[in-house]
Protein backbone atom coordinates (compact mmCIF):
# COMPACT_ATOMS: atom_id res chain seq x y z
CA UNK A 1 0.00 0.00 0.00
CA UNK A 2 1.40 3.39 -1.08
CA UNK A 3 2.05 5.87 2.03
CA UNK A 4 -0.65 8.50 3.47
CA UNK A 5 -0.17 12.11 1.45
CA UNK A 6 1.98 13.83 2.10
CA UNK A 7 4.67 11.34 1.98
CA UNK A 8 8.79 11.62 0.92
CA UNK A 9 10.30 9.06 -1.17
CA UNK A 10 14.42 9.16 -1.43
CA UNK A 11 15.87 7.73 -4.56
CA UNK A 12 19.70 6.66 -3.97
CA UNK A 13 22.14 8.34 -5.67
CA UNK A 14 24.58 6.56 -8.06
CA UNK A 15 28.05 8.90 -6.54
CA UNK A 16 27.18 7.73 -2.89
CA UNK A 17 26.64 4.71 -0.59
CA UNK A 18 23.10 3.63 -1.23
CA UNK A 19 22.47 1.73 2.14
CA UNK A 20 24.22 4.90 4.03
CA UNK A 21 21.58 6.83 2.37
CA UNK A 22 18.80 4.86 2.34
CA UNK A 23 19.40 5.42 6.41
CA UNK A 24 19.87 8.68 6.71
CA UNK A 25 16.66 9.10 4.20
CA UNK A 26 14.79 7.07 6.44
CA UNK A 27 16.28 8.39 9.67
CA UNK A 28 14.80 12.09 8.24
CA UNK A 29 11.27 9.93 8.18
CA UNK A 30 11.04 9.21 4.53
CA UNK A 31 8.08 6.77 4.06
CA UNK A 32 9.53 5.45 0.54
CA UNK A 33 13.15 4.30 -0.55
CA UNK A 34 14.05 3.63 -4.27
CA UNK A 35 17.05 2.19 -5.10
CA UNK A 36 18.48 3.04 -8.37
CA UNK A 37 21.65 2.18 -10.03
CA UNK A 38 22.07 2.10 -13.59
CA UNK A 39 25.65 0.61 -13.67
CA UNK A 40 25.94 -1.25 -11.04
CA UNK A 41 26.38 -5.66 -11.51
CA UNK A 42 23.35 -7.51 -9.87
CA UNK A 43 24.96 -9.45 -7.33
CA UNK A 44 25.49 -5.30 -6.14
CA UNK A 45 22.28 -4.38 -6.61
CA UNK A 46 21.06 -7.33 -4.97
CA UNK A 47 23.65 -6.98 -1.85
CA UNK A 48 22.35 -3.23 -1.51
CA UNK A 49 18.97 -4.51 -1.70
CA UNK A 50 18.50 -6.72 1.32
CA UNK A 51 20.30 -4.41 3.31
CA UNK A 52 18.09 -1.40 1.93
CA UNK A 53 15.18 -4.25 2.62
CA UNK A 54 15.92 -4.52 6.31
CA UNK A 55 16.56 -0.50 7.31
CA UNK A 56 13.04 0.28 5.68
CA UNK A 57 11.16 -2.94 7.50
CA UNK A 58 13.02 -1.26 10.71
CA UNK A 59 11.60 1.98 9.58
CA UNK A 60 8.49 0.92 8.89
CA UNK A 61 8.66 2.54 5.24
CA UNK A 62 8.53 0.74 1.79
CA UNK A 63 11.05 -0.26 -0.64
CA UNK A 64 10.93 -0.29 -4.32
CA UNK A 65 13.63 -1.25 -6.55
CA UNK A 66 14.01 0.86 -9.93
CA UNK A 67 13.49 -1.26 -13.10
CA UNK A 68 15.07 -4.69 -11.76
CA UNK A 69 11.87 -6.95 -11.26
CA UNK A 70 14.17 -9.63 -10.61
CA UNK A 71 15.90 -8.30 -8.04
CA UNK A 72 12.77 -7.06 -6.48
CA UNK A 73 11.72 -10.55 -6.25
CA UNK A 74 14.95 -11.57 -4.85
CA UNK A 75 15.23 -9.66 -2.24
CA UNK A 76 12.14 -9.28 -1.02
CA UNK A 77 11.41 -5.78 -1.77
CA UNK A 78 7.76 -4.51 -1.47
CA UNK A 79 7.87 -3.50 -5.33
CA UNK A 80 9.46 -1.68 -8.58
CA UNK A 81 9.59 1.18 -10.46
CA UNK A 82 9.56 0.76 -14.08
CA UNK A 83 10.20 3.39 -16.68
CA UNK A 84 8.88 3.90 -20.07
CA UNK A 85 11.43 1.77 -21.84
CA UNK A 86 11.69 -1.03 -19.17
CA UNK A 87 9.18 -3.88 -18.53
CA UNK A 88 5.62 -2.92 -19.09
CA UNK A 89 3.47 -3.06 -16.24
CA UNK A 90 1.12 -5.73 -17.39
CA UNK A 91 3.72 -7.67 -17.90
CA UNK A 92 5.55 -7.29 -14.44
CA UNK A 93 2.22 -7.83 -12.83
CA UNK A 94 2.53 -10.92 -14.10
CA UNK A 95 5.60 -12.00 -12.48
CA UNK A 96 5.10 -9.91 -9.62
CA UNK A 97 1.91 -11.14 -8.30
CA UNK A 98 -1.02 -8.59 -7.10
CA UNK A 99 0.78 -7.72 -3.33
CA UNK A 100 3.57 -6.09 -4.61
CA UNK A 101 3.58 -2.85 -5.70
CA UNK A 102 4.19 -1.27 -9.08
CA UNK A 103 5.28 2.22 -10.14
CA UNK A 104 5.64 3.77 -13.66
CA UNK A 105 7.19 6.93 -14.81
CA UNK A 106 5.27 9.38 -16.77
CA UNK A 107 6.24 12.52 -18.56
CA UNK A 108 2.68 13.16 -20.15
CA UNK A 109 -0.98 12.45 -19.16
CA UNK A 110 -1.09 9.95 -21.93
CA UNK A 111 1.47 8.18 -20.21
CA UNK A 112 -0.07 8.08 -17.09
CA UNK A 113 -3.46 7.21 -18.32
CA UNK A 114 -2.24 4.24 -19.92
CA UNK A 115 -0.24 3.11 -16.97
CA UNK A 116 -3.27 3.16 -14.94
CA UNK A 117 -4.84 0.93 -17.52
CA UNK A 118 -2.11 -1.52 -17.55
CA UNK A 119 -2.27 -1.84 -13.30
CA UNK A 120 0.24 0.51 -11.58
CA UNK A 121 -0.24 1.26 -8.11
CA UNK A 122 0.95 4.66 -8.45
CA UNK A 123 2.37 7.41 -11.46
CA UNK A 124 6.35 9.16 -10.73
CA UNK A 125 5.01 12.57 -12.74
CA UNK A 126 7.90 15.12 -13.82
CA UNK A 127 10.08 16.07 -14.66
CA UNK A 128 8.25 19.29 -12.49
CA UNK A 129 11.14 21.49 -12.44
CA UNK A 130 14.27 21.45 -14.13
CA UNK A 131 17.01 18.55 -12.75
CA UNK A 132 20.37 18.17 -12.54
CA UNK A 133 20.32 14.28 -11.36
CA UNK A 134 19.19 12.96 -14.47
CA UNK A 135 19.35 13.71 -18.57
CA UNK A 136 15.99 14.93 -19.59
CA UNK A 137 14.72 14.97 -23.52
CA UNK A 138 11.62 17.10 -22.77
CA UNK A 139 11.09 20.18 -20.76
CA UNK A 140 10.04 20.27 -17.49
CA UNK A 141 6.21 19.35 -17.20
CA UNK A 142 5.36 22.12 -14.09
CA UNK A 143 2.98 22.10 -11.93
CA UNK A 144 -0.12 22.89 -14.27
CA UNK A 145 0.31 19.76 -15.96
CA UNK A 146 0.85 17.66 -12.66
CA UNK A 147 -2.59 18.75 -11.90
CA UNK A 148 -4.01 18.07 -14.97
CA UNK A 149 -2.95 14.33 -14.54
CA UNK A 150 -3.63 14.48 -11.07
CA UNK A 151 -7.51 14.96 -12.08
CA UNK A 152 -7.64 12.80 -14.78
CA UNK A 153 -6.50 9.28 -13.21
CA UNK A 154 -7.29 7.28 -9.66
CA UNK A 155 -3.75 6.29 -8.81
CA UNK A 156 -1.79 8.57 -6.54
CA UNK A 157 0.94 10.58 -8.30
CA UNK A 158 4.58 11.15 -7.14
CA UNK A 159 5.83 14.91 -8.58
CA UNK A 160 9.44 14.53 -9.17
CA UNK A 161 12.38 16.70 -11.01
CA UNK A 162 13.82 19.80 -9.09
CA UNK A 163 11.69 18.85 -5.80
CA UNK A 164 13.21 21.40 -3.21
CA UNK A 165 11.91 22.20 0.50
CA UNK A 166 10.83 25.80 -1.03
CA UNK A 167 8.50 24.25 -3.81
CA UNK A 168 7.76 20.77 -2.61
CA UNK A 169 4.39 21.92 -0.37
CA UNK A 170 3.11 23.60 -3.36
CA UNK A 171 2.94 20.30 -5.81
CA UNK A 172 1.08 18.55 -2.92
CA UNK A 173 -1.16 21.27 -2.98
CA UNK A 174 -1.50 20.68 -6.71
CA UNK A 175 -2.80 17.02 -5.88
CA UNK A 176 0.47 15.04 -5.73
CA UNK A 177 0.85 12.24 -2.92
CA UNK A 178 3.91 12.29 -2.40
CA UNK A 179 7.28 14.16 -3.87
CA UNK A 180 10.46 12.03 -4.82
CA UNK A 181 13.74 13.51 -4.57
CA UNK A 182 17.83 12.58 -5.18
CA UNK A 183 19.66 15.07 -5.06
CA UNK A 184 17.97 17.71 -2.37
CA UNK A 185 18.45 14.80 0.06
CA UNK A 186 21.67 12.90 -1.25
CA UNK A 187 23.80 16.17 -1.81
CA UNK A 188 23.06 17.88 1.46
CA UNK A 189 25.47 18.43 4.28
CA UNK A 190 23.06 16.80 6.66
CA UNK A 191 20.92 14.59 4.57
CA UNK A 192 18.84 13.05 7.44
CA UNK A 193 18.06 16.54 8.83
CA UNK A 194 17.42 17.90 4.98
CA UNK A 195 14.69 15.08 4.41
CA UNK A 196 12.97 15.52 7.91
CA UNK A 197 12.73 19.47 6.65
CA UNK A 198 11.61 18.23 3.52
CA UNK A 199 8.86 16.28 5.06
CA UNK A 200 7.71 18.99 7.14
CA UNK A 201 6.98 21.13 4.91
CA UNK A 202 4.67 18.77 3.21
CA UNK A 203 2.92 18.51 6.21
CA UNK A 204 2.38 22.13 6.86
CA UNK A 205 0.74 21.72 2.95
CA UNK A 206 -2.33 20.37 4.18
CA UNK A 207 -5.32 22.19 4.85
Amino acid sequence: MIPSSPFLCVITDEAYCPVTLAEEALKGGAAMIQLRHKTASGKELFTWAVAIRKLCREYQALFIINDRVDIALASEADGVHLGQDDLPAAAARKLLGKTRIIGVSASSLEEAVQAEKDGADYIGFGHIYPTVSKLKEHAPLGPENLQKTVESISLPVVAIGGITIENAPFLISRGAAGVAVISAVSRAEEPSKTASELLSALKKSLP
